[in-house]
């Protein structure tokens, strides 16, 4: 499947309300002239971009996030940030850079292999949807010798037909004349949840000519929560020009890099390109769209506690004020007899500054 309709008025609202706050933030200190009002970013993943032809597993997943400018050092909305490195070994150094992100709304869906059987098969994975929301805290930070982004967020939702799963892409196959899904009706069951992560990246950066470079991404990380919970490693490669500005292509999680991060002060001259390869490898402890709902009796398969990400694109950006990612990902067997070929997805994600 590919793009699903939304609610349009309640999209507007949420955006403006941040929007509004962003304002708001920036405002602290800084003159009108001097206002950055963040960057907007739409993400699409969708196994139709793989050119698989097929709607199972990880079939759809949509995100709009807003990033903000940067934080005032030591204003209102700098204290998070000094509460956490207070309390925790996190968010430290001073020559540095931080930014919100907020998700303001996602949802991914999650279907078996068979989409034909009214009742699934007990073997496959069940129907799912997550919709969630959240906020992200993001500090880059100059080392001299290498850069480090570091990223704590939080995302709340529910799983269950309150995500819209089945509404979404059935509502969707309608449209374009593709029979329903009727398996919808025994999805996992309602049930709210959370995802806190917290991740680190090291930017090692090798001049070439000109402004073409390249550069070594490596990152660890946790997320816990009832949604999804563990632990990560893994690095990306990158050549082209402008790679100081980001830290790869926005994912959604669970992912390589995954942040909307973006320093346009970073810029050497307006335009910037890159291709990269990357990996990821987890250590699954809880993946509620494998082991089922945590508190009820729900459909569920037994997952596997070992999973990768292998991944591949291109970015492209004119100046800071719009920006093109294609990503391709390949994903090995999540749970123990899936069937057919690894999962593939590709994603498309467009960011512009406001």
């Amino acid at each position: 499947m590919s793009y699903p309709k939304k609610p349009i008025a309640a999209h507007f609202v949420l955006l403006c309300a941040v929007v509004f706050n962003a304002h708001s933030v920036q405002a602290e200190t800084a003159p009108p002239e001097a206002v950055d009002y963040g960057r907007l970013i739409f993400m699409e993943e969708n196994d139709k971009f793989a050119g698989l032809g097929d709607d199972r597993h990880y079939t759809q997943g949509i995100r709009a996030a807003y990033l903000s400018g940067s934080v005032t050092p030591d204003g209102f909305w700098d204290q998070p940030y000094g509460w956490l490195g207070d309390n925790l070994p996190v968010f430290e150094g001073s020559d540095r850079t931080r930014k919100y992100e907020w998700t303001v709304l996602g949802q991914s869906i999650f279907t078996p292999t068979n989409t034909l059987r009214v009742n699934p098969s007990p073997k496959d994975r069940p129907y799912a949807a997550w919709l969630y929301t959240g906020a992200g805290l993001l500090q880059e930070t100059n080392h001299g010798a290498y850069h480090t982004l570091e990223n704590a967020e939080l995302l709340l939702g529910t799983v269950g037909p309150a995500a819209l799963g089945g509404v979404t892409q059935n509502d969707f196959h309608q449209f374009i004349g593709v029979n329903s899904y009727l398996g919808w009706k025994n999805q996992l069951k309602n049930e709210p949840g959370l995802v806190a992560s917290y991740e680190r990246k090291w930017r090692f950066q090798q001049p070439l000519v000109g402004n073409l470079a390249i550069d070594a991404i490596p990152e660890l990380g946790a997320s816990v929560g009832n949604i999804l919970t563990y632990g990560e490693a893994g690095g990306m490669v990158r050549f082209g020009q402008n790679l100081a500005a980001d830290y790869g292509a926005d994912r959604i999680r669970p992912s390589l890099s995954g942040t909307g991060w973006f320093d346009a002060k970073q810029l050497d001259g307006k335009p910037g390109w890159y291709v990269f390869l990357g990996t990821q490898g987890r250590v699954v402890g809880q993946n509620i769209f494998l082991d089922g709902n945590t508190f009820e009796s729900s459909p569920g398969v037994d997952k596997k506690a070992l999973v990768a990400d292998f991944m591949g694109g291109a970015s492209l950006f004119w100046s800071s004020s719009l920006r093109l990612d294609f990503t391709l990902t390949q994903r090995t067997k999540e749970f123990y007899g899936q069937q057919g070929h690894p999962d593939r997805f590709g994603g498309v994600n467009l960011a512009f500054q406001l």
